[in-house]
């Protein structure tokens, strides 16, 4: 009786698993890289790392400050393997709707939808 009591008492305290899609992803140019991570109930992804040009072109859209900057936000579960949120890109200074689908352990596709769904861009990022 007492193992189950301790078992079920570990259990209980044990945080939540993490999401497959946390931890830190590179750009298709390793020009940034994005942490990801709970934000709330949600997934969200930030700057952690970006190169000089990339800095510059979020800049030159009115992102002043690129480091530390939510590119991801507030992503939910819509699939297996997929979750759904707002991408934000630096250099136009705007936000869309996107998708991110996990590829295998170390890939994930992030879409960007400029409107209803059309004008869509796919990038795919590697774990780092």
């Amino acid at each position: 009786m007492v193992p189950a009591m301790m078992a079920l008492a570990m259990a209980a305290g044990s945080p939540a698993p993490a999401s497959p899609v946390e931890g830190v992803w590179h750009n298709p140019k390793n020009s940034v890289a994005v942490k990801t991570g709970a934000c709330g109930d949600k997934l969200c992804g930030w700057v952690i790392r970006a190169d000089d040009e990339a800095q510059a072109d979020a800049r030159d859209g009115g992102t002043p400050k690129l480091i530390g900057t939510a590119l991801l936000r507030e992503y939910r579960t819509s699939g297996r393997n997929k979750w759904s949120g707002q991408i934000f890109v630096p250099d136009m200074g705007r936000t869309f709707g996107s998708t991110l689908t996990l590829v295998d352990a170390n890939t994930i596709d992030v879409k960007g939808c400029l409107i209803g769904g059309f004008f869509c861009k796919t990038q795919t990022w590697r774990r780092g």
